[in-house]
């Protein structure tokens, strides 16, 4: 027996769905579903992800957002039957380690990717070791950040960074708006390393760091790797995986 449970953000378009969607289907606690079901934006569904992923139920996305790219196509009609022929990809995410200038340390896991910006009008000024070695001694510009290939057609590709192939094994380190060393422009690495970064100079240059969504200030310094241990399970309809949109934002990113 198929048991959905359904979570709604709170759009307009999102509640209209939950109305036509409830009146046929029971909506089962997520601890006694076979799958959870997220109707919202890629926003939306990276905190239900965030929240759920321990229960270990495949996620099935229904996009009522903007760009949808962690989700799919609402279509009412066969919902669960397109939910039991969905393609599956699994995917693990960033864990992270961010201490701030008081020493506390808070952990962290990103879907897509983390950032570490700046939070005032001086620019950062980091160190970046990747595994043993140290990649950049200084860098000077808005901030850096880290990417999974899930999430490096989203901020990772807005700010000039490579697109991952979904099975690649690797994570994109990306500048963002670098002004020294200036024509470095990042570096692609295996998942297997640790990634540390510095700061410097925390008084007068302080900075925050952003794990997806969930924001830390005045950090002091980042230890970031992929967490193989948790194995997150997104479902996409056969027409629409998310390797093919990967692969179709390469495309496109080729041809520009």
């Amino acid at each position: 027996m198929t048991k959905l449970h359904f979570i709604f953000d709170k759009t307009k378009k999102s509640q209209i769905i939950k109305k036509k969607i409830l009146r046929n289907y029971k909506n089962y606690s997520p601890y006694n579903s076979n799958f959870i079901v997220v109707a919202g934006g890629d926003g939306f569904m990276l905190n239900v992800l965030k929240k759920f992923y321990k229960l270990k139920k495949p996620f099935y996305g229904i996009n009522c957002g903007t760009f949808g790219f962690l989700m799919n196509k609402y279509n009412y009609s066969n919902l669960e039957k397109k939910i039991l022929r969905a393609k599956k990809t699994i995917i693990s995410p960033l864990e992270i380690v961010a201490t701030n200038k008081k020493n506390h340390k808070k952990k962290l896991i990103a879907i897509n990717e983390v950032s570490l910006f700046r939070q005032s009008k001086q620019t950062v000024s980091l160190k970046l070791n990747i595994g043993k070695k140290n990649i950049i001694k200084k860098l000077i510009g808005d901030g850096l950040l880290v990417s999974t290939p899930a999430g490096s057609t989203a901020y990772n590709l807005s700010v000039h960074g490579p697109i991952l192939s979904l099975n690649s094994e690797k994570l994109a380190v990306t500048p963002i708006s670098p002004f020294r060393p200036r024509r470095w422009k990042g570096k692609i690495i295996s998942n297997k390393l640790k990634i540390t970064i510095k700061n410097l100079d925390i008084i007068k240059r302080p900075v925050a760091t952003v794990a997806d969504n969930i924001e830390v200030r005045n950090i002091k310094s980042l230890l970031i790797k992929i967490n193989k241990n948790i194995k997150i399970s997104l479902l996409y309809d056969n027409n629409r995986s998310l390797f093919k949109r990967i692969l179709i934002e390469q495309i496109r990113k080729n041809t520009k």
